[in-house]
């Protein structure tokens, strides 16, 4: 009877990947954002992108520098501070709109009688979320079109940004010797 070895020959070692895993393509590390736990109000959860750019004082300032300050290309910096816009955008809109609608039901809700059946809350409920969507229609119609403005607009920005990075690795596949 003929024993088989149960670990492989050293030599097949050295085929194994190695435990910390590097792309083999220019060796850059793969990135991973994270998303957060929902606000309570808003009901998003917020993104904490790992390639972010530093964060800003002032939250009402679109861009603290002009963009002609800095040398070089400077769309992968705009295309990270246009999606860091584009979700505070969007944080903004949905804390001001469902607080609204907290405030507005409780004001509906405490306005009932303690003594009022069910079927007549339901029914004071049902009203005021048909008057609600008829009154948020115009504010939430033209949240949707800056929101899908922006984010077309981002979207492009990124395609453009990896587009870039693409032709760069391609006509210097080697590094730019660094």
């Amino acid at each position: 009877m003929v024993r088989l070895p149960l670990s492989p020959p050293s030599s097949l070692k050295l085929f194994r990947p190695p435990h910390n895993h590097v792309r083999a393509f220019h060796a850059s590390l793969s990135r991973k954002h994270l998303v957060g736990p929902p606000d309570p109000v808003s009901h998003l959860r917020p993104v904490i992108y790992d390639d972010a750019p530093p964060a800003r004082n002032a939250a009402n300032v679109r861009h603290p520098y002009s963009l002609r300050e800095f040398t070089g290309d400077t769309r992968e910096y705009q295309w990270k501070m246009q999606r860091q816009e584009l979700d505070a955008f969007n944080q903004a809109f949905w804390l001001d709109s469902n607080s609204r609608f907290y405030a507005a039901k409780d004001a509906v809700l405490q306005s009932l009688p303690e003594e009022t059946a069910p079927e007549q809350r339901e029914a004071a409920l049902s009203a005021f979320y048909t008057r609600w969507v008829a009154q948020e229609r115009t504010r939430l119609d033209e949240y949707n079109a800056e929101w899908r403005k922006r984010n077309w607009s981002t979207i492009l920005l990124g395609a453009r940004v990896r587009y870039q990075e693409f032709v760069a690795r391609v006509m210097h596949p080697f590094g730019r010797g660094g």
